[in-house]
This record gives C-alpha cells, sequence and structure tokens, in this order.
C-alpha cells in the first residue's frame, strides 16, 4: 500500500474523479509525488520507465481537465501510460507490472475502462482516436477524444495516414492530439521530421507571434485572416516548418513546455473548448525528475529493478550470451567477410543487437525510424543493385510489414536475410510482443527459406546461410539466451534443409523445432522416443520424415508458434500429399493470446515444457511402448 505520510496527497487519489477534486494549485505538488512514487514503485518491480517520467505533468493535465473515462484518452506508444495506471485505480498494483496476474505495461482494455484502447505497437493513435471521434459524432455523443502521442511514434507513417485523413474531413472531426516530443524513442529520433521538430522548438519567438495573430484575426475563415494566413505561410516557411500540420488541417498549437503545469493546463483548457481537429505540440524530457535516467535516457528507458536512492539496478546472476549477443557478432564478422552486407532496423538499434555494428560500420547502417514497411522494402531496393541487406526486426513488428515481405521481396525473389529476434514465448511484455505467429505467416510464402536454431552455434551457422541463400530467408530466434554452447567464430553455413537426428529411440518420433529442443530431448529420453532437430520450417527435410515415417508408429511436433498453420501443419501437409497415414501430435501455442508473463512460466501454462510434454503424450498415446527400457 501506499505510504500516506509520504504521499499524502496522492494517497487521496484513487481515480480521476478524485483527482478532479484537487484545487488547481495542488497540482504541482501532486505531480512531484506521482513522479517520486513512479521511481519508487519502477525500483522495486523494473518496467519501463523514463517515458513515463516524461509524461507526469501531462497525464495529470489530461486527467483533471477531461472527464475520463467518457473522455477518451489514448496512450500512443503504451509505455508512457505508467503514470496513467497510477491514477486510474491502479495505483497499489503498480509494482506487479508485467508479472503473471500483475499490471500490464500496456494500455489494456479488458483492464480498466480508463484504457480506451490497447496499443503494445507505436503510431497507432492518431486512427483509433479519430475512429472513436467519428462514431461519437455519428451517435450524437458530446464526448471528446485525446490521442497522445510520442517517444518516437510520429515517425512512422501510420501516423501520417490519420492526420491526413483527419485534417481533409468535413464535416471536421474533433479530435486532439498531443504531440509529446522528447527526441527519443528507445534510441534517439532519426530521420528528417526529427530535424524539423528541432527547428520548431527553437523557434519560439516566431510561434508566439503567429499565435497573437490569430487571436487577434478572429476567424480563419474572414477575408483579412485569409489574406494574412497566406502571407503568413510564405514568410513563415523561411524560418519555421511548423505549417506542415496546419497544411494538413490542424490547427497547431505550440511548442509548449510540457513540465509546465499552469502553462500546459492553460493550452490544453482553450483546446478543449475548440472545435475541429486540433494539435497541440508540447516539449518533455525522457526521464525527467531522475537525474540518470535525463543522462542516460536509453539505458533507463527500461530497467530491472533498482534502488531509487543510488540508481544501482540489482545485478542478475551471470548468465549465457543471449542470441541477440550472437547475431550481434555475427553480423560484424560477417560485414568484415562482405562488403554486401547493410543492415537495417526499425528503431530497435539496442533491442535487435546493432549497438556495436553501428559505431564499427556507420556507414553500412541504417536506422530508418519505426517504419517496418519502409525498412522492409529498402532492404528490397538494395538488393536489386547488389547489395546483402539484414533486416533486424522482432517478430512481433515484422507483422506490420507482411504485404511488403510478400510483395516487394519474396515475389521478386530478392537477397534480403530476416533476422527476427524475439519469436516465440516472449514473457514479460505480454500479447503485444509475443512472436507467436511467425512461422505460420512465413512458411506460407513461396521463395521464402525459415530456419529456427536450437543453440547459439546452430543460430551463427543459420544466419550465415540465410545470408549466402540466392533468394529471402529468415531466421528466427527467441529472447534471452541459449542452451550456453559457445558460437564460435566460424562464418560456415548450415546445409541447406537438412534436419539433424539427435536421438534414435522406438515408437515415437519427436520433431523439434528450434527452442523446443532441449525439452524435446529431455522428454524423449523419459520415453525412449527418437528426437529429431528439425532447423528448417521451409523447406522440411522431406527425406528424414518420410524415412521416419517408416519406422515409427507416431509423430509429435513441438514448437513455440501457433499450432494453426504452424510447423506442425507443414508436417501434415507432408504426410497428406505422400498418401501416409500416421499418428500425429502436434504441441506448440494454443489458439488464443497469452498474457504477459515469464518465458518459463508461459512455456509451462501451455505445456511445452518437459512436464506438460510428458503428460500430452502419454495422454494422446496411452497404448505406445513409451518406458525408457522398452
Amino acid at each position: 500500500m501506499i505510504d500516506v505520510q509520504r504521499y499524502p496527497l496522492l494517497s487521496a487519489v484513487a481515480s480521476p474523479a478524485e483527482l478532479r477534486q484537487l484545487p488547481e494549485d495542488q497540482l504541482p505538488a501532486l505531480a512531484a509525488e506521482l513522479r517520486a512514487y513512479l521511481i519508487e514503485s519502477v525500483g522495486r518491480s523494473g518496467g519501463h520507465f523514463a517515458a513515463g517520467l516524461g509524461v507526469v505533468e501531462l497525464t495529470v493535465a489530461l486527467h483533471w481537465l477531461f472527464e475520463t473515462p467518457e473522455d477518451r484518452l489514448v496512450w500512443d506508444v503504451g509505455h508512457q501510460c505508467y503514470p496513467h495506471k497510477i491514477l486510474t485505480g491502479r495505483r497499489d498494483l503498480i509494482h506487479t507490472v508485467k508479472q503473471k496476474d500483475g499490471v500490464a505495461p500496456f494500455p489494456k482494455r479488458e483492464e480498466s475502462v480508463f484504457d480506451a484502447f490497447g496499443v503494445g505497437h507505436s503510431s497507432t493513435s492518431i486512427s483509433a482516436a479519430l475512429g472513436m471521434a467519428v462514431a461519437a459524432a455519428h451517435q450524437g455523443d458530446p464526448r471528446q477524444v485525446v490521442a497522445v502521442i510520442g517517444d518516437g511514434a510520429m515517425t512512422a507513417g501510420m501516423a501520417y495516414e490519420a492526420l491526413n485523413h483527419a485534417g481533409g474531413m468535413q464535416p471536421e472531426p474533433n479530435v486532439l492530439v498531443v504531440l509529446n516530443d522528447n527526441r527519443m524513442s528507445i534510441s534517439e529520433n532519426v530521420g528528417g521530421m526529427t530535424k524539423m521538430f528541432g527547428r520548431m522548438t527553437a523557434s519560439r519567438t516566431l510561434n508566439a507571434m503567429r499565435e497573437g495573430g490569430k487571436r487577434l484575426l478572429g476567424d480563419k475563415r474572414n477575408a483579412a485572416a485569409r489574406f494574412v494566413r497566406r502571407w503568413e505561410e510564405h514568410w513563415k516557411g523561411m524560418f519555421v516548418p511548423s505549417t506542415l500540420f496546419e497544411e494538413m488541417g490542424f490547427h497547431y498549437t505550440g511548442p509548449i513546455d510540457g513540465h509546465d503545469l499552469p502553462a500546459l493546463l492553460a493550452a490544453l483548457r482553450t483546446l478543449k473548448s475548440m472545435r475541429g481537429p486540433q494539435l497541440l505540440h508540447i516539449i518533455t524530457t525522457k526521464g525527467k525528475g531522475f537525474e540518470l535516467a535525463e543522462e542516460d535516457q536509453i539505458a533507463w528507458h527500461a530497467v530491472g529493478p533498482f534502488d531509487p536512492e543510488t540508481g544501482v539496478v540489482a545485478k542478475p546472476s551471470a548468465k549465457k550470451p543471449t542470441y541477440t549477443d550472437v547475431f550481434s557478432d555475427w553480423l560484424c564478422d560477417m560485414a568484415d567477410a562482405d562488403s554486401r552486407l547493410l543492415a537495417i532496423t526499425p528503431a530497435m538499434r539496442e533491442g535487435s543487437g546493432l549497438v556495436r555494428f553501428s559505431r564499427e560500420y556507420p556507414n553500412r547502417y541504417f536506422d530508418v525510424a519505426i517504419a517496418e514497411q519502409h525498412a522492409v522494402t529498402l532492404a528490397a531496393g538494395m538488393a536489386c543493385e547488389g547489395a546483402k541487406p539484414v533486416v533486424a526486426i522482432y517478430s512481433t513488428f515484422l507483422q506490420r510489414a507482411y504485404d511488403q515481405l510478400i510483395h516487394d521481396v519474396a515475389l521478386q525473389n530478392l537477397d534480403v536475410l530476416f533476422a527476427i529476434d524475439r519469436a516465440g514465448i516472449v514473457g514479460p511484455d505480454g500479447a503485444t510482443h509475443a512472436g507467436s505467429f511467425d512461422l505460420s505467416f512465413l512458411r506460407c510464402i513461396p521463395n521464402m527459406v525459415v530456419m529456427a536454431p536450437s543453440d547459439e552455434a546452430e543460430c551463427r551457422h543459420m544466419l550465415t546461410a540465410g545470408f549466402l541463400h540466392d533468394g529471402p530467408a529468415a531466421v528466427r530466434y527467441p529472447r534471452g539466451s541459449g542452451t550456453g554452447i559457445a558460437a564460435g567464430e566460424s562464418l560456415e553455413p548450415i546445409a541447406m534443409g537438412k534436419a539433424e537426428l539427435r536421438r534414435s529411440g522406438h515408437g515415437i518420433a519427436l520433431l523439434a523445432f528450434g527452442a523446443m529442443l532441449p525439452a524435446a530431448e529431455s522428454a524423449g529420453k523419459e520415453l525412449n522416443a527418437t528426437v529429431v532437430n528439425m532447423r528448417f520450417i521451409r523447406p522440411l527435410d522431406r527425406a528424414l520424415l518420410l524415412e521416419l515415417s517408416q519406422s515409427h508408429q507416431a509423430f509429435v511436433t513441438l514448437e513455440d508458434n501457433a499450432i494453426a498453420g504452424g510447423a506442425g501443419s507443414a508436417v501434415a501437409e507432408l504426410l497428406a500429399q505422400e498418401g501416409i497415414s500416421l499418428p500425429l501430435l502436434m504441441l506448440g501455442l494454443p489458439d488464443c493470446y497469452l498474457e504477459h508473463a515469464s518465458r518459463e512460466q508461459l512455456l509451462s501454462q501451455v505445456g511445452l515444457d518437459t512436464v506438460g510434454i510428458l503428460d500430452s503424450i502419454r495422454r494422446r498415446f496411452p497404448a505406445l511402448p513409451m518406458a525408457a527400457n522398452a
């Protein structure tokens, strides 16, 4: 429970309705308590940190001025939302964030009526808010809708598609977009829009003059206002590129200091009374109020538990290199060996393991910001001219570029390697970040090669095989470390389409894909079953599977992917095509979205640990000999 002595105001605010009972002059003190409580809570649990510190004042202002949840508040990106969760009934549970049965790390409609829209991926807020505003107008409902977009989300094309639509609609939709400009994504923001926002920030005097002129001229539809507006665009365009949003049909206000609560309240109060599409541009500091986070915003984007007084992060026990580490080393080694290699990331330099490469090969490194579709087609263009691009991307983010993957890469059979991180069960970030579907959506694409390593060394060899392959290829690997097998320094490729017989047994053959191999080997030993490290989802090792089908009574496939359309389905299709009638048990992720918990907890929950695998096999095949001495 919250300490009443340390947090006298926050302890009395369990909901926005209670927040709105406070007088305006107490809001700065409440914001200070909220920031301190956030630091204390995340220090205890770990989680997304710096982005939330940057929106404390904004969160207080929005919930105090607007009648949430009746007025809709849409957060984008979701890791800004911890202060919002604290003020909306989850204050005493915020320390359980990311834990099994605890608070979700992102807005989630099922969790609270105050979470108007679920979000984990970025740049969806304006589209969702516009849809809400249109539906409300259609129903004659006067509720107001606010979208808060920030932490790099304005670098994605989807945001501009929504702005373009909203700004051209008739009648004009009543929607307020708050652009939280902190110049950061997880890494530093990149691209022309970031430079433009920087110039806008530097031109506050001109913006103040412009806003004063608007108030003086009044209705923008009168003749004098229209003349001055046209004249203004000519001279202001030479100094301030802030006309973009107004040209798109939004009334632009800003930039203002997002940590100046009185100024923020004044601006929002004015905008709340205005009709039509509005955009408020605020400048904030990611990590505001915690010195270490302000100084190193990248490292403190998300952290493990730490001491709020000293900033010392709890040190985990010594651990094995992660698959991301293996990819990072391979990428630099292959770049040294082959000058054709170019690396692309959609704003995930740290998460995808490109920090070292970006320093050692800056002219061959391309961070395209939060623009997954562009990343894939950029790679296609590079491949057309003889380069060998590597797209480093999370499984869940590759979903956003599926059309480009098919239309721009695979259809043209271009040499692009996809290094797919966070595949399968991801864990604490929950359903929005789970890589549950990549085997299903990749293996149906002609020309694609799809590989899943069972250990670190195999991952390195697969990356080489995919890079050297003539056509598109994907290597998908899980979050975290593998079995501890040293990846080595070899750049030798793995044999294309060849599985590995790991154990010869009787009765049942366990066909393990990727990270499922250790559990399969453990179960196989208990059952005296054959165990195969399948390695390839596309192409399958047809010869080995057909051979095993003649000597075994059943197959069991194991994958950390959705059963529907996954690797097990590929085996079933092969057997059907060959007219082979063989019992087949497909074990994988169930037909549902998995909530946040640790990877180990989720594997146990879905029956993909050794105990669950043994139980499923014994229930399905009770008559088959499965004892170790069979």
